[in-house]
C-alpha cells in the first residue's frame, strides 16, 4: 500500500512539473460534431429509425483536440493549422478559445474545415458524415501563410517561455495540412524544438524529422513494416522463435508467426500484412469479416472475427491459424524495427482497448493496459495519450513514467460519449492528488493582479464581473457560466457587507460576505473571487484591466456605467440577460411574504388551552412561555 501511494505521488509530481510547458501543435485540425437523438420507431419508407434531435455539441478534433488536451493538462499550447473560412471554422476557433489554446490557425478561403458529424441514438453511433476534401491541396499562398505562422508561433512561444525550447507535436492524418514544403521546413528547423512527438497515418513521410516519440496504432505500425518489406525481427531471437509465448520453436514443429509483404504493386490496392504461419505451412487468409473505417488513401479495413486481434487498414490477421495472436507481443517484437524505420527514439504502439506497448533505445519495453469501453466513448482518447506523453517527455520524465501517465490520461477520458479531453485536475484526482488544493480561489487585490499578469503572459483572456450575490440562485449560476465561456479566466468581484448596505439598504445583505464569497468560490466556472469595499469596482477594473467586462441586464453595453473605463483600458463590455423570474430581491420578497402570511394565520387561529389542576379546584389557563406552541409560517 505504501509503495503504491509513493508511486502515485511520484507520478503526480511529474504532472505538476509540466505545468506551463510550451508545446506547438501543427497538423490536421477538424471539428467534431455530436448530434444526440431519440428514436422509438421506424419510418414507413425504409427500415430506418426515425430520429428526434435533442441536442448538439461541437468539439475540437484531430490536431485541434491534441492542442486542447495539452492546454487542459496544464501545458502552454499553440496550434498552427489551416482552417476553412466557414461556419465550422468559426466553431473550431470558439472551441480553442474556451480551452485556452493560443489560436494561430491560418484561414484558407475556398477550403472547407474538415468536420466529423456523428448521429447517436442512446449511446450508439448510428452514422458518421465526414466533410472536407482531403484531396484539396493548399494553394501556394496558403502554404506560405502556414509557414509564416509556424515560424512566428515558434518564436512567440519560445519568447513567452523565457527562451525555453518548445516541444513540437505533429498530427498528420492525411487531410492536406502538412504538404511537402511544411514537412521540409520542420525537418530543416528540427533543432528549434526540444521534444518532437509524431502521430501520422503514414510514418514513412517523416523519417527525416528524427522524432523523439511516435505513437502509431497497431494498423499504422504494421503497414509501415509491410511497406518496408520486413520478414523477421532483427532483435530478440527468443521472441522471434516464439512470439506468442507458446514455448514452441520452428524446429520443434511449433507455429511461428511472421510478417509477410504481398508481392503486389502498392498502386493496385492497400498494402497488406499477413499474420499467420511461417512460409510453407498450411492456412487460409480470411478477409470476409466486417469492414471498418478506412484512413485517407486506403480502400478498406479487414477485421478478423476471432475476438482477439483487431486489425486496421490494409492489415489482415489469419483467423484460422493465427487465432490467439497477442498484438502486444507482436508489437513488442517489432519495436526495434519501428524505431529504425521512423528514426524515433521512442515508439509507442497503441492497441486501442488493449492499451499500448512502449519501447525506447534503452530499457525493457513498457506495457500499459486499458479498460474496454464503447466506441463512442473513446473518440479522441489517442489525442489525450499523445498530449500526456509529450508533456511527460518534455518534463524529462523516465519513459516508463511517461507511458503510465499517457495511458492514464487516455483511460480517464472515456467515461462518457463525446470527444475525449483530459484535464489536469482529472489526472491528478486519478492519482489521488486532487488539484483543487493548489488553486487559491479567494484572493486579495494584490495577489489577484499577480495571477492575472501570469495568465496574460500565457496569452489567456480575462473576464471580469461584479455584484452583491447576496442569495445565490439559478440565475446567478447561469449568468456566471455564460460569463466564463467568454474567456479563459473568470474573476468575480463581490461587494463587502458595508458596500451592500449602502447600495441595498440597512436590511441587506441577508448573507455575510464570508458565506457569499465561499459559495461563489465553490462554483467550477469561477476561477477567482475578490472582495471590494467601495461602491464601484472601478479601482479593481483599473488593476485587472479585463479583456471582457460582463454585467447582467437587457440594456445595451454602452449604458453600463463602467463601459467607458473598460473600453479606455482596451477591453470590451458584454451584457447577459437574466433568467426570467430569478432575482435576489424577488426571492427575499417571497420569503418575507410567506413569513407574513404565516404570522397572520397563526394570529387568527384560536388560542389553544390546557386544563390544569390546582389546590383549590380546576379551571383553564392559556399556555405561556416554554409550553407555548411556536408560531410558524408556511414553508417557502
Amino acid at each position: 500500500m505504501a509503495r503504491a501511494a509513493a508511486e502515485q505521488l511520484r507520478l503526480a509530481d511529474v504532472v505538476q512539473s509540466w505545468l506551463g510547458r510550451p508545446v506547438l501543435v501543427i497538423g490536421d485540425a477538424m471539428l467534431d460534431e455530436w448530434r444526440f437523438a431519440d428514436s422509438d420507431r421506424l419510418c414507413r419508407e425504409a427500415p430506418a429509425p426515425v430520429l428526434t434531435l435533442r441536442r448538439r455539441i461541437s468539439a475540437a478534433g484531430g490536431a485541434a483536440n491534441t492542442a486542447v488536451n495539452i492546454a487542459t493538462l496544464g501545458g502552454r499550447s499553440v496550434l498552427v493549422a489551416p482552417v476553412g473560412a466557414d461556419a465550422a471554422g468559426d466553431e473550431l476557433h470558439d472551441c480553442l478559445d474556451r480551452a485556452g489554446v493560443w489560436d494561430r490557425t491560418v484561414s484558407q478561403p475556398g477550403r472547407y474545415t474538415p468536420v466529423k458529424r456523428r448521429m447517436l441514438a442512446g449511446d450508439q453511433i448510428l452514422l458518421r458524415e465526414d466533410s472536407g476534401d482531403p484531396d484539396d491541396p493548399l494553394s501556394d499562398l496558403g502554404v506560405d501563410c502556414l509557414l509564416t505562422a509556424l515560424d512566428c508561433a515558434s518564436a512567440e512561444l519560445r519568447a513567452a517561455s523565457g527562451g525555453e525550447k518548445p516541444a513540437l507535436v505533429v498530427c498528420d492524418y492525411g487531410l492536406g495540412a502538412l504538404p511537402a514544403p511544411v514537412r521540409a521546413w520542420l525537418v530543416e528547423h528540427r533543432d528549434r524544438y526540444a521534444t518532437v512527438a509524431l502521430d501520422a497515418h503514414d510514418l514513412a513521410d517523416w523519417r527525416g524529422l528524427a522524432p523523439t516519440v511516435v505513437t502509431p496504432s497497431f494498423a499504422e505500425a504494421t503497414r509501415l513494416l509491410a511497406r518496408a518489406g520486413t520478414i523477421r525481427p532483427t532483435t530478440n531471437p527468443a521472441t522471434a522463435a516464439d512470439p506468442v509465448g507458446t514455448g514452441a520453436s520452428p524446429a520443434a514443429g511449433g507455429r511461428e508467426l511472421h510478417l509477410e509483404h504481398p508481392e503486389v504493386d502498392p498502386a493496385d490496392g492497400p498494402s497488406e500484412l499477413t499474420v499467420g504461419t511461417a512460409p510453407g505451412a498450411a492456412g487460409m487468409r480470411r478477409t470476409d469479416g466486417p469492414t471498418g473505417e478506412p484512413t485517407p488513401g486506403e480502400s478498406r479495413v479487414a477485421m478478423t472475427r476471432d475476438g482477439l486481434s483487431v486489425t486496421g487498414t490494409g492489415v489482415t490477421v489469419n483467423a484460422e491459424v493465427g487465432a490467439g495472436v497477442d498484438r502486444a507481443v507482436l508489437a513488442e517484437s517489432r519495436l526495434a524495427e519501428l524505431r529504425a524505420h521512423t528514426g524515433a527514439a521512442v515508439v509507442a504502439v497503441t492497441l486501442d482497448t488493449e492499451g499500448a506497448v512502449v519501447g525506447g533505445v534503452d530499457g525493457a519495453p513498457a506495457r500499459s493496459h486499458s479498460t474496454p469501453v464503447p466506441a463512442s466513448h473513446a473518440v479522441g482518447a489517442g489525442d489525450a495519450y499523445l498530449a500526456a506523453m509529450t508533456l511527460a517527455l518534455a518534463a524529462d520524465a523516465p519513459l516508463s513514467t511517461a507511458a503510465q501517465l499517457a495511458q492514464l490520461a487516455a483511460t480517464s477520458t472515456v467515461a462518457g460519449t463525446g470527444t475525449c479531453v483530459c484535464r489536469r485536475e482529472d489526472l491528478l484526482a486519478a492519482l489521488g492528488r486532487p488539484a483543487a488544493d493548489d488553486r487559491q480561489v479567494l484572493v486579495d487585490t494584490g495577489h489577484l493582479t499577480e495571477i492575472v499578469a501570469e495568465h496574460r503572459r500565457a496569452g489567456r483572456s480575462i473576464v471580469f464581473t461584479n455584484g452583491c450575490f447576496d442569495v445565490l440562485h439559478r440565475g446567478h449560476v447561469r449568468y456566471l457560466e455564460q460569463a466564463r465561456a467568454l474567456g479563459d479566466l473568470l474573476v468575480v468581484a463581490v461587494n463587502s457587507d458595508g458596500s451592500v448596505r449602502r447600495l441595498k439598504g440597512a436590511d441587506r445583505p441577508v448573507n455575510p460576505i464570508e458565506d457569499r464569497a465561499a459559495l461563489l468560490a465553490a462554483l467550477t466556472c469561477v476561477d477567482h473571487v475578490v472582495v471590494f469595499e467601495e461602491d464601484s469596482p472601478a479601482a479593481l477594473i483599473e488593476a485587472v484591466r479585463p479583456d471582457v467586462y460582463v454585467k447582467g441586464g437587457d440594456y445595451p453595453p454602452e449604458l453600463v456605467p463602467e463601459a467607458p473605463l473598460v473600453q479606455r483600458l482596451g477591453g470590451q463590455v458584454r451584457t447577459l440577460g437574466y433568467v426570467p423570474d430569478r432575482s435576489t430581491s424577488a426571492i427575499i420578497d417571497r420569503i418575507r411574504a410567506y413569513g407574513q402570511e404565516g404570522a397572520t394565520d397563526a394570529q387568527a387561529a384560536p388560542t389553544p388551552a390546557v386544563e390544569t389542576s390546582g389546590a383549590t379546584g380546576t379551571g383553564t389557563a392559556a399556555t405561556t412561555g416554554a409550553d407555548a406552541p411556536p408560531l410558524t409560517g408556511k414553508a417557502p
